[in-house]
């Protein structure tokens, strides 16, 4: 077993990285049910795949599932609304730790959910993505969509544990493990040059399942943003900014398809980080070269890398419009993250959104 640990005093937390670790739930869940219980939230397509596994694992233990439906559009008010309201009728207290078992959506809406219900209580992400395990269920950001744009309504709240499998991956579609392998390349982009050419080097091994190489790139993405989270956990330094290489631009793109399967957010992320080194590129900042081996890279192993793959017609004032809600905007500032080259990303606070939008009609 692999454990990395997220330090954050008395809100520390481990995360443990294991095959089979699903088939023995019960050595690490068992001290959170109460009477023998644990509430566990999924979705109608992992519940299919997962749950009989969480089942069996937990042995003794039994399950009050809440399943809920698939796909981006259940990060909403109305299923924040039953979801909550399904947690009261299972009589959840302060005290319990809600399982959230399933992608990135499941783990941001039940921690959201644990963040708010009786002022807070716990939970325990298991996550059963490429991308919810080595991205969004380290980290405690938690978050609904709202009708103007991707998780803007949301808290920081750390979970207690965090229990990846990396065996859940061999029943995931291609396309799903390919868009979660965006957040994988992403560490590698920002400040890891020896981890983006390792990358290079067993990418189609992980996408084809070799279980070596899936288990290194999830460990050591979450030990790369286990870091950053420790030193800027609410995002107020500049370095936890870091790890949103690709996400302004990415956003939007998911905005403007409608946050759908049209385009997934590990896809977004891609081609968002393809479009922010060749902004860098064209801005001066960034070797030309290196904005071409990034895309590349993307393009080998199938992410989209231009508007067109990405299924985006917008004009770049239609993109930059969406980009205006985006949450990290600041006195009609909007950073960006840009680099200098591979693994030299940094906070760009004095880009102006014209030349965004005159990049982006370049593009098209």
């Amino acid at each position: 077993m692999i454990r990395v640990d997220v330090g954050l005093g008395d809100r520390s937390y481990p995360i443990l990285i294991e095959a089979g670790l699903l088939d023995r739930a019960a050595e690490h869940l068992a001290p959170f049910a109460r009477k023998g219980r644990l509430v566990v939230v999924t979705d109608e397509t992992v519940a299919a795949q997962q749950l009989p596994r969480l089942a069996a694992g937990l042995g003794d233990i039994k399950i009050d599932p809440i399943i809920l439906p698939a796909g981006e559009a259940t990060k909403s008010w109305g299923m924040l609304e039953r979801l909550t309201d399904q947690l009261l009728d299972y009589g959840v207290e302060r005290s319990d730790r809600i399982v959230a078992l399933g992608g990135g959506v499941i783990g941001d809406l039940v921690g959201f959910a644990a963040s708010i219900l009786k002022r807070g209580c716990g939970f325990v992400q298991v996550p059963t993505t490429l991308l919810s395990q080595v991205d969004s269920s380290v980290g405690g950001k938690t978050a609904i969509n709202a009708r103007a744009g991707k998780n803007l309504v949301g808290t920081f709240h750390q979970p207690d544990l965090v229990l990846i499998d990396p065996t859940t991956l061999d029943t995931l579609p291609l396309r799903d493990v390919r868009a979660g392998y965006a957040e994988v390349v992403k560490y590698g982009l920002i400040d890891d040059f020896d981890f983006f050419s390792w990358c290079e080097s067993h990418a189609e091994a992980l996408l084809k399942g070799d279980a070596e190489a899936r288990t290194q790139a999830i460990a050591h993405s979450v030990a790369a943003k286990a870091r950053v989270v420790a030193a800027d956990e609410r995002e107020t330094s500049g370095v936890r900014a870091l790890l949103n290489l690709g996400h302004t631009f990415g956003h939007a793109l998911e905005a403007e398809t409608g946050f759908s399967d049209v385009l997934l957010h590990g896809e977004g992320v891609a081609c968002g980080m393809a479009l922010a080194f060749r902004f860098s590129a064209a801005q001066g900042l960034c070797p030309g070269e290196d904005a071409v081996r990034v895309a590349s890279h993307l393009d080998r192993i199938g992410l989209p890398t231009t508007l067109k793959a990405a299924h985006v017609d917008a004009d770049g004032a239609t993109l930059v419009a969406h980009m205006a809600h985006d949450k990290k905007m600041e006195r009609g500032r909007l950073p960006f993250l840009l680099a200098r080259g591979i693994g030299q990303t940094f906070l760009a606070k004095d880009v102006d959104l014209a030349e965004v939008a005159r990049f982006l009609d370049g593009e098209r």
